[in-house]
C-alpha cells in the first residue's frame, strides 16, 4: 500500500432548504481509486467542478468519504482519533492564502505549525528561515501578512507548510495568485523537496507546463479518472485534453500543430530546451531561415500609434504609501504616469509586490493617492464633490479574490446586486443578470445556489458577471483567469474581447499568465517596484525578455522557443508572441 491510497472514493455534497430538509445531492467524487507511492510527485489536472479540491481535501481528512476509503501513512480518515495526525503527515497549501495565515507577523506565521508539533526552538528558526527564503519572502518576514498582495501572501503559506516538513504535501493550485518568478521558485522548492528528502506531492493545478516533470499525471472529469498517465502519455493526446477542457504546453501545442503541417517533429515535446533540441535535429529541408530577419528593425512604441483620442483614464505622476509616518510606511506607487484609451485592452503586468492591485483601486476611487491625480474622462476623481459612487458603476472592479465582492443567498440575486443600486426595475436588474451569467458561461442549475457553495472557478465566472450586468465603460479585472480550467480561462477573455468590440467597453487586465498577455492586449504597462518601467504592444514588450526576467516576469513560452531557436545577435524590435506567430514563421510552406 502506498503512502496515499484511496478506494472506490465517492463523496457527495447534500444541500438543504430552510427548513433543513434534504432538497439535492451533487456527486462530487465517483469511484476514484488511486494509489500514491511514497516519494512519488503527483500531478491531478481537471475542469472547474471536475473534483480536484474535493479529492484534496479527503486526502488530510477536511472531509470524510461518502463511500470507499482514503488511507493516508496507513491512517483512515474517517478515523476521527487519527485526523491531527493525518493533517501533520500531510500538509495542504489551499487556493487562497488568507484561509491559512493567522499570526500577524509573517515569520510567526510560518513559525505557527512547527511550534505546534513541539519542535525545538533553535530547529524552529531554522526551518522559518529556510521555507521564508525557498518562497523568495524573508526579507518581508516581519512584515504583516495584511500589508502583503496576494500573491505575496501565497508564499507565506506554502512556507508555513514546508516549515513543518509533512511526509506528503497537498497542493491545490498553490501558483495561482504568483508571478511566473515567484512560481518558478515556489515548484522548485517543492521539486528538491520532493527529491533530495523523499517528500511525495500532490500538486493540483491548471498550469500544465507545472507538470511536465511529474511521476504520473491523473486527470479528472465530473468526478472521475478519466486518464492517467506520465506526462509524455497524457499530453500527447492534445486533442483529448481539449475535449476535457484542459490545455497542453505550448511548446506541445506547437510540436502538434507543425507535425499536422508536415514537419516530423517527434511526439511528447514538453518543455521550451525539449522544442528546440528537437526542431535544431531536424534535416535541412524543415527548418526554416531566421525569421526575425524580416521584423523590421525599428517599430514605433508610442502609445499613440494604437488611438489618438483623450485618455478616457489616467494617472499623472501619481505616488501612493501605504501606512504613511508608521513602522509599516511602504511606497507602492512612484510617481506613476499613464493613460488608457477608450476602447482598449490593456493589460498589466509586474512581479508580486510591484503595485498592480494598489493602481487599478485608484482608478474608481476605492483608494486615493498620496500624491498626484487620477482623471476620468479629463475630470478629477478626487476632488471634492465627484461622485465616487457613480464612477463605480462606469468603472467596474472585480476584486483578486471573488469571494469578497460575493454576498448574496443565490447567484442570480448576488449579479442583480449591482443593476438594483442603479435603479433598474427588478425585471431589468433579473434579465441584465441573466445575459451576464449566461456570458460567462454560468448554467441555469446554479442560478439558485449559494455562491459560496461554487468552486473557485464558478465564483470567479459569478464576480465578472456581476460587474458586467452593471453595463460598465471600463471593465477591470484583477487576475480574472486564476483559479479557471483553460477552457473557461480561454471563454472568459474571449467573452470579454467580444464585448470590448462590439461594445466600445475598455478592459484593464492584471495577470500573471504572459500567454494570456499576448493572445488579448493591444497594450501592455509593465509595473516593476512601484514605477513603469515598460509601455507598449506585446510583441514589443515581450521583445524585452532579459529585462523582464529579471523584474520576476517571463515571456510567452512560444517566445522563449523562437529565441531559443534561432538565438539572434542583435534584439529586434518585435517578437514572435503566439503559437499563430509561431507556426507561421516555422512552416516550410510560407
Amino acid at each position: 500500500m502506498g503512502i496515499v491510497t484511496t478506494d472506490n472514493l465517492v463523496y457527495e455534497y447534500v444541500r438543504h432548504d430552510e427548513n433543513g430538509d434534504r432538497v439535492g445531492v451533487k456527486r462530487a467524487i465517483d469511484g476514484v481509486s488511486i494509489d500514491v507511492e511514497k516519494g512519488q510527485f503527483i500531478a491531478v489536472l481537471g475542469h472547474n467542478g471536475s473534483g480536484k479540491s474535493t479529492f484534496a481535501k479527503q486526502l488530510n481528512a477536511l472531509l470524510a468519504p461518502t463511500e470507499g476509503t482514503v488511507i493516508v501513512c496507513g491512517m483512515d480518515t474517517r478515523d476521527d482519533e487519527q485526523i491531527w495526525e493525518i493533517r501533520k503527515s500531510a500538509g495542504m497549501v489551499f487556493q487562497n492564502p488568507d484561509n491559512q495565515i493567522i499570526a500577524t507577523i509573517v515569520e510567526d506565521d510560518v513559525a505557527f505549525g512547527p511550534e505546534n508539533l513541539g519542535v525545538e526552538t533553535g530547529e524552529m528558526k531554522r526551518r522559518v528561515e529556510e521555507s521564508l527564503k525557498a518562497v523568495g519572502m524573508y526579507e518581508h518576514r516581519k512584515d504583516s501578512p495584511n500589508h502583503l498582495s496576494g500573491g505575496q501572501k501565497q508564499r507565506v503559506a506554502v512556507a508555513g507548510i514546508l516549515a513543518m516538513k509533512p511526509e506528503c504535501i497537498i497542493l491545490d493550485e498553490p501558483t495561482a495568485m504568483l508571478d511566473p518568478n515567484g512560481r518558478k521558485e515556489v515548484l522548485r522548492t517543492i521539486r528538491r523537496l520532493n527529491r533530495e528528502e523523499g517528500i511525495t506531492v500532490i500538486h493540483i493545478t491548471h498550469y500544465m507546463s507545472e507538470v511536465t516533470e511529474a511521476d504520473v499525471i491523473f486527470v479528472m472529469n465530473h468526478g472521475k479518472v478519466a486518464m492517467q498517465g506520465t506526462p509524455k502519455q497524457i499530453f500527447s493526446q492534445v486533442e483529448k485534453l481539449q475535449e476535457l477542457g484542459l490545455d497542453a504546453p505550448q511548446a506541445t501545442i506547437l510540436a502538434h500543430k507543425l507535425r499536422q503541417g508536415g514537419i516530423p517533429l517527434p511526439e511528447g515535446i514538453l518543455s521550451v530546451e525539449g522544442f528546440t533540441e528537437a526542431y535544431r535535429a531536424l534535416p535541412e529541408a524543415y527548418r526554416v531561415r531566421n525569421p526575425y530577419e524580416s521584423i523590421p528593425e525599428h517599430v514605433e512604441e508610442s502609445v499613440t500609434e494604437l488611438n489618438n483620442e483623450a485618455p478616457l483614464l489616467e494617472l499623472r505622476d501619481v505616488t501612493y504609501t501605504y501606512s504613511p509616518n508608521t513602522a509599516y510606511e511602504k511606497k507602492a506607487l512612484d510617481s506613476v504616469s499613464l493613460q488608457i484609451r477608450q476602447g482598449e485592452f490593456v493589460c498589466l503586468i509586474g512581479h508580486t509586490g510591484s503595485g498592480k492591485s494598489t493602481l487599478i483601486q485608484l482608478l474608481n476611487g476605492l483608494e486615493k493617492p498620496t500624491s498626484g491625480l487620477v482623471l476620468y474622462r479629463g475630470q478629477n476623481i478626487n476632488e471634492k464633490g465627484y461622485d465616487r459612487r457613480a464612477l463605480r458603476s462606469k468603472v467596474g472592479l472585480v476584486f483578486q479574490y471573488p469571494e469578497h465582492q460575493l454576498f448574496e443567498s443565490t447567484v442570480l440575486r448576488d449579479v442583480c446586486f449591482g443593476p438594483k443600486n442603479q435603479g433598474l426595475s427588478e425585471e431589468e436588474q433579473k434579465e441584465r443578470a441573466k445575459g451576464a451569467l449566461k456570458l460567462v458561461g454560468v448554467g441555469e442549475e446554479l442560478w439558485n445556489d449559494s455562491p459560496l457553495a461554487l468552486s473557485g472557478g464558478q465564483k470567479r465566472r459569478v464576480a465578472i458577471a456581476g460587474v458586467l450586468a452593471m453595463h460598465p465603460e471600463v471593465l477591470i479585472l484583477d487576475e480574472p483567469t486564476a483559479g479557471l480550467d483553460p477552457q473557461g480561462r480561454d471563454e472568459i477573455l474571449t467573452e470579454i474581447a467580444r464585448i470590448r468590440r462590439e461594445a466600445g467597453i475598455t478592459v484593464v487586465l492584471v495577470s500573471h499568465s504572459m500567454e494570456d498577455v499576448a493572445g488579448y492586449a493591444n497594450w501592455v504597462h509593465v509595473m516593476d517596484g512601484g514605477n513603469l518601467l515598460y509601455a507598449g504592444k506585446p510583441a514589443v514588450v515581450f521583445s524585452h525578455m532579459e529585462e523582464l526576467r529579471k523584474v520576476g516576469l517571463d515571456v510567452p513560452q512560444v517566445t522563449a522557443i523562437m529565441r531559443g531557436i534561432f538565438g539572434p545577435k542583435k534584439r529586434p524590435a518585435m517578437d514572435f508572441i503566439t503559437i499563430d506567430d509561431a507556426v507561421k514563421a516555422l512552416s516550410i510552406e510560407q
